[in-house]
């Protein structure tokens, strides 16, 4: 898997709302018809009212570079430009390994990845 990790910073909370809005469409459309892609989501950051948060969740990175080239990819950065981004900053991580964060029962797990 791997999970690609960005925010964009907009000169105000009226751009960074409108950016929300003008493409909430093709982020559903991108998580029900691209090959790979288990999440995709740009949501507003709720302790920074500029900011918009990125994630995603590609199956590998095969299906991470074929949306590079898939018109979602296109229209959704053609929809952001224009919208007032002044800075972005993003990470793409491999991830080797997953499990659940609370035990079956719903209780907080102590550790993590132990063997």
């Amino acid at each position: 898997m791997i999970i690609v990790v960005a925010a964009l910073e907009f000169a105000s909370e009226v751009d960074r709302d409108k950016a929300v809005a003008l493409t909430a469409d093709v982020q559903r459309l991108t998580r029900e018809e691209e090959p790979g892609c288990h999440d995709y989501c740009f949501a507003p950051d709720p302790a920074v009212p500029t900011r918009m948060q990125v994630y995603e969740l590609w199956e590998d990175s095969a299906s991470l570079a074929a949306h590079f080239e898939h018109p979602y990819y296109e229209r959704m950065a053609s929809s952001l430009q224009g919208v007032g981004i002044v800075e972005s900053t993003n990470q793409a991580y491999l991830v080797e390994r997953g499990e659940p964060v609370y035990t079956e029962a719903g209780e907080k797990k102590s550790g993590f990845f132990e063997d």
